[in-house]
C-alpha cells in the first residue's frame, strides 16, 4: 500500500504543482473564492465523487464512497489567501497586488485534490467513505464553522470516525518533516477591544479635562501585570496590544483613546478566566480615574485539541510511509490558531504541520508563514498528497 501511494503521488506531482501554481497566481481572500472553487472543481472533474458547493461560502465538499462497507474519514484543505503583497520573485508569484498565498493554503488545496485522485483510483478496495473538505475562510473568517453548519460532517451520511488536516510551514521544520502533538496543539485566539472615554480639552490645562490617554496606557501595562500575576505559567496567556489610537494634535487632549489586543490561551478554562479578568480590570481601572470605558471581548477560534490516539496513528503512518525521522512530536503547542479546531471539537482527529522549507534554505532563518517573502517548496506536494491518501486508507482499514 505504502509504495503504491507514494508512486502514484509522484506520478501526478507535475499536475499537482500545476494546480498549486495556478491557485497561487490568482489568490482570493475570505469566504468567497469563486476562481479557486472553479479550479478545484476542474481538478475533481471526472472522478466518482458526490460534490456539493457551499451556499454561504465558496466551499467544495466531495464524498468518495468506497466499494466496501466501512466508516468515514474526513480530510481538510483550506483554500484562502492573505492580504499581503508578495515579494518572493517566484515565476508563479501572485498576479494580484495586495494578495498572496503566504500561508501555503494553495499547497493544501492541490495536495487534497491529488489525494482525491489517488483514492478514487482505489475506490473498489476502499473500506468506507472519504469526505474531502475544501474550505475557504480559514484566515479569520471561520470558514470551517460555516461548513459544519452546512453539513460537511454529515456529508457521507454518518459522522467521520476521524478527521485530519495538514498544514505546511515555510520555516522551523525541514522539508518533509511532519510535527504534531497530543492534546492542545494550537492556541485559542480572541480579541479585546477597549475605548477609554474621557473629556477633551487644551493640552496646557489637563486639570480641566479628563485625559483618556494616560488611563489607556495604564491599561496596556496593567493587562501585562494581570497575565504574570493571575495566570499559571504552565497554562499560559499571551496578550499583545497591536493597535493604539488617540488624539489629533500635540496640544489637544482627545475625548477618547482606544486599543485592540489579541489574546491567546491554551485551555478552555483559562480562556474563560482571562475574558472575565480583562473585562473587570478595564472597567475598574477606568472607574478609579473617574472615566468610562467601552470594552468588548470578541471570541475567535477555540483551542485546537488533537486526539491522542489519532496523533499516534498519524505519526506511525508518517513513519511507515517515509521514515521514523520524518515525524517529530512537538514539545510545546503553537501560539497560532486554527479553525480546524471546530472540526476537532466534534470529531477525533489530528492537525499536522509539515515542513515545506526549500532544501537550500535554513529552516531557522527562512521567512515564516504570513511573510511577504515566505516560500513553500513544491518538493512537499507529492509527500503531502501521499500522506493525505495514506491516512484515509489506513484509518478506514482499521475500522
Amino acid at each position: 500500500m505504502v509504495a503504491g501511494v507514494k508512486d502514484d503521488a509522484a506520478a501526478i506531482s507535475a499536475e499537482i504543482a500545476e494546480l498549486r501554481h495556478a491557485i497561487h497566481r490568482e489568490p482570493e481572500i475570505g469566504l468567497h473564492l469563486p476562481e479557486t472553487q472553479r479550479k478545484v472543481l476542474a481538478a475533481l472533474d471526472g472522478l466518482p465523487l458526490e460534490i456539493t458547493c457551499g451556499k454561504a461560502l465558496s466551499s467544495v465538499t466531495a464524498v468518495l464512497r468506497g466499494g466496501r462497507p466501512g466508516g468515514t474519514v474526513l480530510l481538510r484543505g483550506d483554500m484562502d489567501a492573505l492580504p499581503v503583497t508578495e515579494r518572493t520573485g517566484l515565476p508563479y508569484a501572485s498576479a494580484v497586488p495586495g494578495r498572496m498565498h503566504a500561508c501555503g493554503h494553495d499547497l493544501h488545496t492541490a495536495m487534497l485534490a491529488g489525494a482525491a485522485r489517488i483514492l478514487a483510483a482505489r475506490r473498489a478496495d476502499l473500506a468506507g467513505n472519504v469526505i474531502f473538505m475544501f474550505q475557504p475562510g480559514e484566515e479569520g473568517h471561520g470558514g470551517a464553522k460555516l461548513m459544519i453548519s452546512e453539513g460537511v460532517l454529515d456529508a457521507a451520511g454518518d459522522r467521520p470516525a476521524a478527521a485530519y488536516a495538514l498544514h505546511v510551514a515555510s520555516n522551523k521544520l525541514s522539508l518533509g518533516t511532519a510535527s504534531s502533538r497530543a492534546g492542545t496543539f494550537m492556541a485559542a485566539s480572541d480579541t479585546l477591544h477597549v475605548t477609554v472615554r474621557g473629556r477633551g480639552g487644551h493640552g496646557s490645562q489637563p486639570h480641566l479635562a479628563a485625559d483618556p490617554i494616560p488611563v489607556a496606557c495604564e491599561l496596556v501595562t496593567a493587562l501585562q501585570a494581570m497575565v504574570t500575576r493571575r495566570f499559571d505559567v504552565f497554562d499560559p496567556v499571551v496578550i499583545t496590544v497591536g493597535t493604539f489610537h488617540a488624539g489629533t494634535a500635540d496640544n489637544v487632549i482627545p475625548d477618547d483613546a482606544s486599543f485592540v489586543a489579541t489574546v491567546r490561551t491554551f485551555s478552555p478554562a483559562t480562556r474563560d478566566k482571562v475574558r472575565d479578568a480583562a473585562l473587570h480590570l478595564v472597567r475598574q481601572v477606568t472607574a478609579a480615574h473617574g472615566l468610562g470605558a467601552d470594552v468588548e471581548f470578541v471570541t475567535g477560534y477555540p483551542v485546537t485539541v488533537n486526539d491522542p490516539a489519532e496523533v499516534a496513528f498519524a505519526g506511525q503512518t508518517t513513519a511507515d510511509l517515509f521514515s521514523e525521522q520524518r515525524f517529530e512530536t512537538a514539545s510545546n503547542p503553537l501560539t497560532g490558531s486554527e479553525d480546524f479546531s471546530y472540526v476537532l471539537q466534534q470529531v477525533p482527529g489530528a492537525f499536522i504541520m509539515i515542513g515545506a522549507c526549500a532544501p537550500d534554505a535554513d529552516p531557522a532563518t527562512a521567512p515564516n508563514n504570513h511573510s511577504a517573502e515566505a516560500v513553500f517548496d513544491d518538493g512537499i506536494l507529492a509527500d503531502g498528497t501521499a500522506l493525505y491518501a495514506e491516512l484515509a486508507l489506513r484509518r478506514l482499514a482499521a475500522g
